[in-house]
């Protein structure tokens, strides 16, 4: 993973840092309405969103997520009414390269069954994002989520 150390704001525009955040939220709280619109505001036409690494921790086996309208569809249609989230994103890091940018962000992940709120999975997960200017706005095209810890039963949440 790629971590942004010893980056200041520097000559760099503060609007795009938070341009470049707010993409972030725009996945986590496109996911919490969920709206699919707000959804795919954040991601690239081509984007990819790996939560591969993070599944593998519970042993979990998610398929590598191409395309922003397939992120859209997966994420939604795996959760649809059957699961409310809450996405919480701390620590953004963020560093800019003319009309690219990464960024490093944790994000903690509350996922409930609907039907059964006792059934869980709190995830502290590590986002490594790459992100491109579009116009105004920053669009992730590169997604890898790690998980840091985890409480609950995530196996039954992502089924």
């Amino acid at each position: 993973m790629h971590v942004i150390r010893d980056h200041a704001l520097g000559g760099d525009d503060p609007r795009d840092h938070l341009e470049i955040v707010d993409a972030l939220y725009r996945f986590g709280l496109g996911q919490d309405l969920p709206d699919r619109t707000l959804l795919a505001s954040a991601f690239t036409a081509g984007a990819e969103l790996d939560f591969r690494p993070a599944a593998r921790r519970w042993g979990g086996e998610p398929p590598l997520m191409t395309g922003r309208d397939a992120i859209v569809d997966t994420i939604l249609s795996g959760f649809a009414g059957r699961v409310t989230t809450s996405h919480q994103v701390t620590n953004p890091r963020v560093a800019i390269d003319g009309e690219l940018a990464t960024m490093t962000a944790l994000v903690e992940a509350q996922h409930v069954l609907t039907a059964s709120p006792a059934t869980y999975a709190l995830l502290k997960n590590r986002y490594a994002v790459s992100l491109s200017r579009d116009g105004g706005r920053w669009l992730m095209s590169h997604v890898r989520i790690d998980n840091v810890w985890y409480l609950g039963d995530p196996a039954a949440i992502f089924s």
